[in-house]
């Protein structure tokens, strides 16, 4: 299993950071080659569906999740089905203690690509970490 963790404080309020992480039709923007594709109406909420589909040229595949907890604007866990992605993610927003202004957010994710050995999965967390820090930083800076 390949486990991360990201983790990471921002000025914006709670509410506003997990508006941004959780406006999956950008997701794509940050993830090269992705676009979204949704299988449910807006707005998300348990059992939303949705595919991130990564394709250069010929050569691509699917990533279909689905909402399987959602608790705005704390929580939210979604599983991952597809046939080269499994596994899971999670998005938890916390107040800043004390009760000042922003946020902090983490992103966990047990991400697994089928086929791919168990001994690559110290390299594939670090892969993880790099473009989900990337896009989390990215979503929560955007205007």
């Amino acid at each position: 299993m390949a486990l991360f963790r990201i983790t990471d404080r921002t000025d914006l309020a709670p509410d506003e950071a997990w508006r941004r992480l959780t406006a999956w039709e950008r997701h794509a923007a940050q993830v090269p080659f992705t676009r979204m594709v949704f299988g449910t109406d807006p707005p998300t909420r348990q059992g939303t569906r949705f595919v991130a589909r990564t394709r250069l040229g010929r050569i691509g595949f699917d990533d279909p999740m689905e909402v399987v907890v959602w608790r705005p604007p704390e929580h939210c866990r979604l599983e991952k089905s597809g046939r080269v992605v499994t596994g899971w993610a999670e998005i938890d927003v916390r107040p800043e203690p004390g009760g000042g202004p922003g946020a902090y957010v983490t992103w966990t994710e047990d991400l697994r690509l089928r086929g791919l050995p168990r001994f690559c999965d110290p390299l594939l967390a670090a892969a993880g970490r790099a473009v989900f820090g990337r896009a989390m930083r990215a979503l929560l800076e955007e205007r």
